[in-house]
């Protein structure tokens, strides 16, 4: 009996023991898939179509650099078409749309190229339903990059920036994922020793790009540390050379109005010393043509020359009612205005032309742009200096695009004045902190040895009556007139880099920041400093006949 109820014991114990080892199995199962899941890398791979993103018949996704354009390419046949606001935003500004020519124009430093769109996708320029595309060939010949072409997703890879590019090696074969983790699908395959572009550190993963259009991320420890480096290219372009002046510039604005006034250029400098170009203001745009008025005289340039002046003539945009962006949009005006400006400077004898177009709108600014290279051309094979005026940079002004003026013209003035004007509160017209971050900001765009400094010879009376600010520009002696007149002595604030002086008068109170000897010693001094090409004054009778040896001093210290 005893015997029987263990049998049935057992029995009863083996499916426990069974279900027991089940569960053991199953929990070790489970333990496994949890391991696999967790730390097993996914062989799964990314569908490219859904990462570059859907396109239409005869699309192309464009991956450039390390960003995957929204803008997509075209193509006719084998030929690929980038889209020109996508060529001039980031690869070569240098392509200008003459919409009413139907042609792209092409500055090149010795010669203006011109090359007719067609409305079939068979030439360098492709105008497709009224967007403008450049064959990827005429991109090239002009601008140095790389591009990489693929099918199935159609796509092209384009590579532009080969200097100072942050990368890392590969240390042992891999794969880029889609994102960082080793769960995320691969997107491509990478060997070792291959060298990526090295974008952003996280925790254990490093996004990178690849140079055929790849952008994702890498496990850290498959990298070399991040270095810059350069890489060697064999691209070659026409480089442009420059129109300087061995001895620093010291440039005065002489303004002429009339043909007659040119006459008195002799009293005008009769008590000068140390200026070697004189800029009279004898050009100005009189029509959207690009018809310029012209008080030019051979005489006035002879005579500058006795003196040891070189001449560069100005023309303005200061005519009322004349479109500056209408003018300067039209390729028939601004040949125009080039045409004139040049026939006038080899006819009377002069050494250069200063630009000075003022109070520019955005819109205008690819169309000066194109002005000042097309200008240079004709300047440059005539041996004649360019010069271009700027206000201090701020934001509102980026349009002026200094970076590509410093590349195309021979030297680039700061308008270091104007801080505060007509209509502003009262206040400095150039304060010393306020011009020093003006060349700052210009010379980080800008090569400062072809950068000038201009400043001012006059100064503002500001008058306060009853809440109501008004302003006269004076001149150097007429400011010390003012003082004297009133009793008022004026203190050196270092703050501004000036003498101040207020004083009330007539239920008036008046308030004057003065240009004077130890303001523009100040001032001329930041020539030395960051290594400027000269300086320039605005202008000439407004200064004191003593302040001529005060910028000598200075600016031979530069030198």
């Amino acid at each position: 009996m005893k015997h029987e109820t263990e049998k049935q014991m057992k029995k009863q114990q083996k499916p426990i023991v069974i279900v027991c080892i089940l569960i053991l199995v199953l929990a070790a199962v489970g333990v496994g898939m949890h391991f696999i899941k967790k730390y097993i890398p996914t062989k799964e791979r990314m569908d490219l179509t859904e990462y570059y993103g859907q396109t239409g018949e005869d699309e192309m996704t464009v991956i450039l650099g390390t960003d995957i354009m929204e803008t997509k390419a075209v193509k006719s046949g084998d030929r690929v078409y980038l889209p020109l606001d996508m060529v001039n935003t980031y690869l070569n500004q240098r392509y200008y749309w003459d919409s009413a020519n139907q042609q792209i124009l092409y500055a090149t430093p010795s010669e203006l190229q011109y090359y007719p769109a067609s409305e079939s996708g068979d030439s360098e320029v492709w105008l497709k339903a009224g967007s403008v595309y450049l064959n990827l060939d005429f991109v090239k010949k002009f601008t140095d990059l790389d591009a990489y072409v693929y099918d199935n997703p159609s796509r092209i890879a384009i590579q532009h920036q080969f200097t100072s590019v942050n990368t890392a090696t590969v240390k042992k074969d891999t794969s880029i994922r889609y994102r960082g983790g080793i769960k995320s699908p691969i997107l491509t395959d990478v060997s070792e020793g291959t060298t990526l572009i090295y974008m952003e550190a996280l925790e254990d993963w490093v996004q990178v790009a690849t140079t055929d259009g790849y952008i994702g991320y890498i496990q850290k420890d498959k990298l070399s540390d991040m270095e810059k480096k350069d890489f060697e290219r064999d691209f070659q372009k026409e480089e442009y050379t420059y129109l300087t002046m061995e001895d620093k510039v010291n440039l005065s604005w002489h303004q002429v109005t009339t043909q007659e006034a040119n006459a008195y250029l002799a009293d005008s400098i009769a008590n000068i010393s140390g200026v070697n170009v004189i800029s009279p203001t004898w050009f100005y745009i009189q029509d959207t043509a690009g018809n310029i008025g012209n008080i030019a005289s051979a005489d006035y340039v002879s005579l500058a020359h006795e003196k040891g002046l070189k001449v560069w003539g100005l023309i303005d945009n200061f005519t009322a009612d004349v479109s500056t962006t209408d003018t300067l949009s039209q390729l028939a005006s601004r040949q125009n205005i080039i045409q004139q400006l040049v026939q006038t400077a080899l006819s009377v004898g002069l050494d250069g032309i200063n630009v000075d177009f003022e109070s520019l709108s955005e819109d205008a600014g690819p169309h000066f742009l194109e002005f000042l290279r097309e200008l240079s051309i004709e300047c440059h094979k005539n041996n004649l200096v360019v010069s271009v005026d700027n206000p201090v940079p701020e934001d509102f002004t980026s349009h002026y695009d200094r970076k590509e003026q410093g590349l195309v013209v021979d030297y680039i003035i700061i308008m270091g004045y104007d801080e505060h004007y007509v209509g502003s509160d009262a206040g400095s017209v150039a304060s010393l902190p306020w011009v020093e971050q003006g060349v700052q900001d210009t010379i980080a765009e800008v090569t400062p040895e072809r950068t000038i400094l201009a400043i001012p010879f006059y100064t503002r009376l500001w008058k306060t009556t009853g809440g109501a600010v008004t302003s006269e520009a004076i001149g150097m002696d007429e400011a010390q007139n003012v003082l004297s007149t009133n009793g008022v002595e004026a203190v050196w604030d270092g703050s501004v880099g000036q003498n101040y002086a207020t004083f009330e008068q007539d239920n008036s109170t008046y308030q004057i920041w003065l240009e004077d000897a130890q303001s523009i010693a100040e001032k001329v001094k930041l020539i030395q400093k960051y290594n400027l090409a000269g300086v320039a004054q605005w202008k000439l009778g407004f200064e004191n006949s003593s302040i001529w040896q005060t910028i000598s001093d200075n600016l031979q210290a530069a030198s």
